[in-house]
């Protein structure tokens, strides 16, 4: 006979019990795990930049990367249209001002050079002539009023005659009267004659001065072809180093097109290239210290350019010491310009990301060192390794300057 069981209940009460106990018990668990602060990471301290806070006097600099640029270079044009017949000179080779380079070769300016000349001998020629033709003329104006001029002695001197006559009674009044008349007309074309002279002289002068004008005009014109025609033989018109031939044997040419680079190896400056962000303190004047990887190179800055370009600024920087050997144009070199220099200031080596006048956060080693903890400094004027403190940090603190992106999610590191 069955007997029914008195404890069932009670045992299944429990059973439920303990379950909501162990649930209530894993949700404790799990709520204080996720409490628990993540351990701090361990980073090498080999693997790191560590510096010290320091305070004193800092030295601003900027550096930026260029090369060597000759003071002075000159680009020679082609003279004319033409084609390139010879180059005599390749680059590398010291070169005079008069040195014959290539040669070029033009028909038409050869034509045009002697049809110019030709028509200044004409010119010339046509001169000459207008000369003889005026002289004659002047002959002949000069040889009538020289006949005028007699007949006029000659009335005149009958005249005063015929009045001494005419005194004695010798002579009737009406002869003297026509005396008269007659050395008054000679002396009136007299007159006219010499202001005839003095015209038509005026007038050759006049005549020969635009003739001379026309001869002037065709001999330049003949010089300019000749010029033009001799300029075919390309010659630099700078002493230096040819650096560049730009064209090539046969090659046809334009007017004005490039046909070589000529430089003075000797007078160099350096073109560096400064970060935008950096360049707003570069004033002329400045020291620079040019590397040139073979020795440093004193110089002072000489132009800002006032644009930029690629977010860079070009700063021209003329060299005042000697150029140690092997520096050439297009060798590239590293410059640090000097800005100004702090008397007092606190300062820490610049760390990753650390830009001036800027707020971040950096580690500072604790005083066992065995730790770091995330602080917040404000910065102040930078330079290129170090950089102002003006809040957060003071002198003996040590930091660390490395990159610690990959720690942003921490507040503190520890350091073995």
């Amino acid at each position: 006979m069955d007997r029914p069981r008195t404890d069932a209940t009670r045992r299944k009460r429990m059973r439920h019990l303990a379950i909501a106990a162990g649930v209530i018990a894993a949700l404790g668990v799990t709520l204080g795990l996720t409490r628990l602060r993540p351990a701090a990471p361990v980073v090498e301290r080999g693997s790191v930049w560590i510096d010290t806070v320091k305070r004193g006097p800092m030295l601003r600099q900027v550096r930026g990367l260029g090369s060597l640029v000759p003071e002075e270079v000159r680009w020679v044009p082609a003279p004319a249209d033409g084609r390139v017949e010879r180059i005599l000179v390749q680059p590398g080779t010291t070169v005079a001002a008069d040195t014959v380079i290539m040669e070029l070769s033009n028909p038409d300016l050869e034509l045009a050079a002697l049809d110019a000349e030709t028509q200044a001998r004409a010119a010339e020629a046509q001169y000459a002539e207008t000369v003889a033709q005026l002289q004659s003329v002047q002959l002949e104006r000069e040889a009538g009023a020289a006949r005028v001029q007699a007949e006029y002695e000659q009335a005149r001197l009958r005249a005063d005659t015929d009045a001494e006559l005419a005194k004695q009674g010798l002579v009737a009044d009406l002869t003297l009267k026509l005396s008269q008349v007659t050395a008054r007309e000679l002396a009136n074309r007299h007159s006219l004659e010499l202001r005839r002279l003095e015209a038509g002289a005026t007038a050759a002068r006049a005549q020969l001065a635009a003739q001379r004008a026309l001869v002037e005009q065709r001999r330049a014109e003949a010089r300019l072809r000749r010029s033009q025609a001799r300029s075919l033989a390309v010659s630099p018109g700078l002493g230096g180093v040819l650096q560049q031939v730009a064209v090539e044997v046969g090659q046809r040419i334009a007017a004005g097109a490039v046909l070589a680079k000529v430089a003075e190896p000797t007078r160099l400056k350096a073109v560096l290239r400064v970060a935008e962000t950096q360049a707003k303190d570069v004033q002329i004047g400045q020291p620079v210290s040019v590397d040139t990887r073979n020795g440093l190179v004193p110089g002072r800055v000489a132009r800002v350019d006032p644009a930029v370009q690629n977010g860079t600024v070009t700063v021209d920087v003329t060299l005042t010491g000697p150029l140690p050997s092997g520096a050439r144009p297009d060798l590239t070199v590293d410059g640090t310009i000097e800005l100004e220099r702090l008397a007092d200031v606190v300062y820490m080596g610049r760390a990753a990301q650390a830009q001036p006048e800027a707020a971040m956060t950096i580690f500072r080693v604790d005083p066992d060192g065995s730790a770091a903890t995330r602080v917040k400094v404000r910065l102040g004027r930078a330079s290129v390794s170090t950089i102002e403190v003006r809040e957060g940090l003071t002198p003996g603190d040590q930091v660390l300057l490395s990159d610690t992106s990959a720690w942003d999610s921490v507040d503190h590191v520890r350091l073995r």
